[in-house]
């Protein structure tokens, strides 16, 4: 069994504390909300952690030692700009293209198998769906690693459609995968709330109109999450404060 809380390691860029926040607001103005944004890594699976440390080992293989504290504050936006900001190499390089490649194989191999759904992420899922939400997922991740962290959160079965980097030329916190997701949905910003847990997530969302539900479980604290409507521990936090959240006031 892998590891992944190793007390040598920052394995959170903030504490989150214990305080919930909300704002009874939806989407914007009054128009009642048709579609629910998800996104994964941090917010349905527990796995931000890992993702930092499979970029921590495929970056030392190539000779850039980078600290563990670093890319962890970084996870959430697009492979591409983690690159360029932790190592100044571009995406597109030969060397890029080989260390990500790598870190998808790490991360596969040592840490996939071990994560966990983030807690009440699959009972959050389904009662979105009961309510008859149409539910599309936004991720930063690549297209052949989605289904697998969506099955680790227990949800894939529960999923309408995805979008990942694939679908968009340019990664969180840009706003075109949070457009894609739209489009994919046949949803409109006014009418949609995404669901996500870093700082990436609500720039990416809020230049594209669309408002946020932030959770802490992805390792950010609530001045990390500014911009949000509502932050809550985690889905099942969430859950239980369904029907006076910004879902429930729809």
């Amino acid at each position: 069994m892998v590891d992944l809380a190793d007390p040598n390691e920052q394995a959170r860029p903030q504490q989150p504390p214990a305080a919930m926040r909300t704002e009874n607001a939806v989407g914007r103005g009054s128009a009642r909300l048709a579609g629910v944004l998800f996104d994964v890594d941090g917010t349905l699976v527990d796995s931000n952690d890992a993702h930092a440390r499979a970029w921590v080992e495929a970056l030392k293989e190539f000779g850039h030692d980078v600290p563990f504290a670093r890319v962890r504050r970084l996870i959430g936006m697009g492979g591409d700009k983690l690159l360029a900001e932790t190592a100044g190499i571009d995406a597109e390089s030969d060397e890029g293209k080989a260390i990500q490649k790598r870190r998808l194989e790490i991360f596969s191999e040592r840490y996939l198998r071990h994560l966990s759904p983030c807690r009440g992420a699959r009972a959050l899922v389904q009662r979105i769906r009961a309510d008859g939400l149409k539910i599309v997922v936004a991720s930063s991740a690549k297209a052949d690693e989605l289904r697998p962290l969506l099955e680790r959160a227990q949800v894939a079965d529960l999923i309408d459609d995805t979008t990942s980097s694939d679908d968009a030329p340019r990664s969180k916190p840009d706003p075109d995968i949070v457009r894609a997701a739209l489009r994919r949905g046949g949803l409109s910003a006014e009418r949609a709330v995404m669901i996500g847990d870093t700082p990436y997530d609500i720039e990416a969302a809020g230049r594209s109109g669309v408002a946020v539900i932030a959770l802490r479980c992805g390792g950010w604290d609530d001045d990390g999450l500014r911009g949000a409507i509502a932050i809550y521990d985690d889905p099942q936090h969430l859950l239980e404060h369904y029907d006076s959240s910004p879902l429930g006031a729809r």
